[in-house]
């Protein structure tokens, strides 16, 4: 599992790609698909002629229209979240500045290797050989996508 995928796994629970998949496939997975076999051809009798065919201002047959988009998922007090797992967390983590602390309180691997990994990942436009730099664009970039995935954080750490 990528690991911003597993980020967001341990924030919004449940699996990842369920937790991304309505952001970013919404539009495909609101529409049923029909396999050719599944749907049987209609006989040549049980075909309307136009006459009998409804009338245009009756709008599209029923199995024509998309099922409606699935609600949003409730909003994630990130804060709140995290919050708890760093009281109750017997290392003190700054999990609001630090990418370190934000994947050690994850209980996920925050090693340079891990963050590089990251930061591929994440797409980071700089050198990687510069930790500190990489530390703090990773740490806003997640932020900024936690938010844009449905997570409830405080304007302070978007800026």
């Amino acid at each position: 599992m990528r690991l911003f995928s597993k980020i967001m796994s341990k924030i919004f629970g449940g699996p990842a790609e369920a937790v991304i998949a309505p952001v970013t496939l919404q539009a495909s997975a609101s529409v049923p698909s029909k396999s050719p076999a599944a749907t049987p051809a209609p006989s040549p009798a049980a075909t309307p002629t136009p006459r009998e065919a409804a009338p245009a201002s009756a709008g599209p047959p029923p199995e024509a229209t998309a099922a409606a988009p699935p609600p949003p998922a409730p909003a994630v007090d990130v804060t709140a979240l995290l919050d708890g797992l760093a009281a109750k967390n017997r290392e003190k983590l700054d999990w609001r500045k630090s990418i370190v602390d934000l994947m050690k309180l994850l209980d996920m691997d925050s090693s340079l290797t891990a963050r590089k990994e990251l930061a591929a990942e994440l797409d980071y436009p700089g050198d990687t050989g510069d930790s500190a730099k990489m530390n703090v664009w990773l740490h806003k970039e997640v932020i900024k996508k936690i938010a844009a995935n449905g997570g409830n954080v405080p304007a302070e750490l978007l800026g």
